[in-house]
């Protein structure tokens, strides 16, 4: 296994990122992002509209994952992060993606974010439903057929979250 450095975000590690948001929006299986986006479309949702953005990269600068936080809500429930985060395929079932969600959350503090919550966690995604509560996540509720799943259908997604005031389970 190769080790993977998580840091901040370059322009120039756009076409990384890219490469590995593609072929994760396109299926339509796990974000909410119109499967047709495109690249311009993706980097502003991805990296423009973000508080921060980062890149997990392997040997030679090789992106294979990334994650964003911004602010989940305007003015008063702007204390609370939301984030995305996406993984190569190729590099999976590594523990590339709980780095990221450790990461985020060290990140999501030092940028004095109280609380972070993901608003649309697709019932089908059950690695990513089990790698955020590994990373203790709670998972507050469930929005019946919220999400359009181009295979599935219409399918459940849950609202997960973690205080970030409390220290950290183990």
């Amino acid at each position: 296994m190769t080790a993977v450095q998580v840091r901040p975000y370059e322009p120039s590690d756009w076409p990384g990122v890219w490469g590995v948001l593609e072929p994760v929006f396109r299926p339509g299986e796990t974000f909410p992002h119109d499967p047709a986006i495109s690249e311009a479309e993706a980097r502003v949702s991805w990296v423009e509209q973000s508080q921060a953005v980062m890149v997990a990269v392997e040997e030679q600068e090789t992106v294979v994952g990334t994650y964003y936080l911004r602010p989940n809500s305007l003015s008063l429930g702007a204390h609370v992060a939301n984030a995305g985060y996406a993984v190569a395929e190729h590099a999976r079932r590594r523990g590339i993606g709980s780095q990221l969600c450790r990461h985020s959350l060290h990140t999501a503090r030092a940028l004095g974010f109280r609380a972070l919550q993901f608003n649309l966690v697709v019932s089908s995604n059950t690695a990513g439903i089990r790698c955020w509560q590994k990373n203790g996540f709670a998972l507050i509720g469930t929005l019946p057929g919220a999400f359009r799943h181009r295979q599935l259908g219409d399918v459940d997604a849950h609202v997960m979250f973690q205080d970030l005031i409390k220290e950290p389970g183990p």
